[in-house]
């Protein structure tokens, strides 16, 4: 794996063999780059109960991407880099080199040389990435072993704002951070910003930490940042608080107190 998920430009130099991944909803960026059906990678992982049970589908759909263990992924968004992050997650955690590309395609000024696109079966393995996979049942029975970071609005944290769920509100003992402060246009900040914004949202080094959003994107790219700051044991509630939010046996918490069975 790469030492770092998070490169520029001019550091894919680096990086050795690699292959360049686009992601947008539609196939229009550079056709010499491989582009991710995303729409397609949400909807899948959204039908199971971690997000990426279905080892099956995850094989077929990350080789028919064309990308392999033989060179590293440096995927780029529009500079959101939200899906970036998120498609970075997952090529990671099913065991494959992957890095994000800071600012995104526009900071792609030059596209160096890149290998073929890989053919043939890939040998993945669920969980082997540096980042690992939060589920519903294993966070609600450890909560307090672990510091969960919310990468969401401040409006959805509290409730103002339900995303179309049922409920609204917090997990428990939850930090704020939204994907947004980390940011700065489309480039993440620098590392030491980062572990100051993590510092004053509570978020202790040398701790788990599980980062969320709604749905995947934004807490992707807050475990890409909390790395990026040093943490060494994050994970991705990449189901989110959607999925939180639909179990109400999962305590939610709200400005005025707790509701615990909604």
């Amino acid at each position: 794996m790469p030492t770092t998920p998070l490169v520029t430009a001019d550091e894919i130099a680096t990086l050795g063999a690699i292959r360049l991944v686009h992601v947008a909803a539609k196939e229009d960026g550079p056709q010499s780059m491989i582009h991710v059906p995303i729409e397609d990678w949400i909807a899948a992982a959204r039908r199971s109960a971690s997000g990426f049970d279905d080892l099956g589908h995850w094989q077929a759909a990350i080789e028919a991407l064309g990308v392999g263990h033989d060179a590293v992924s440096v995927v780029m968004d529009d500079g959101r880099m939200t899906e970036a992050a998120r498609v970075w997650f997952i090529l990671q955690y099913f065991g494959l080199p992957a890095v994000v590309l800071n600012g995104g395609i526009a900071a792609l000024t030059h596209p160096p040389a890149q290998e073929a696109r890989h053919e043939g079966p890939l040998r993945l393995e669920a969980g082997s990435g540096p980042v690992g996979l939060a589920e519903r049942r294993g966070l609600a029975g450890d909560l307090a072993g672990v510091q969960v970071l919310d990468a969401r609005t401040q409006a959805e944290h509290w409730g103002e704002d339900l995303r179309g769920n049922a409920r609204g509100g917090h997990l428990p003992g939850a930090a704020l951070l939204a994907h947004a402060d980390l940011l700065d246009g489309s480039l993440m900040k620098p590392a030491d910003q980062i572990t100051e914004l993590m510092a004053r949202a509570g978020i202790e080094a040398g701790k788990p930490v599980v980062t969320h959003c709604n749905g995947g994107g934004r807490g992707a790219l807050a475990a890409l940042a909390a790395v990026v700051a040093g943490q060494k044991d994050v994970r991705v509630y990449y189901l989110g608080f959607a999925d939180w939010a639909a179990d109400e046996s999962c305590p939610v918490l709200r400005p005025e107190g707790a509701d615990n069975n909604c």
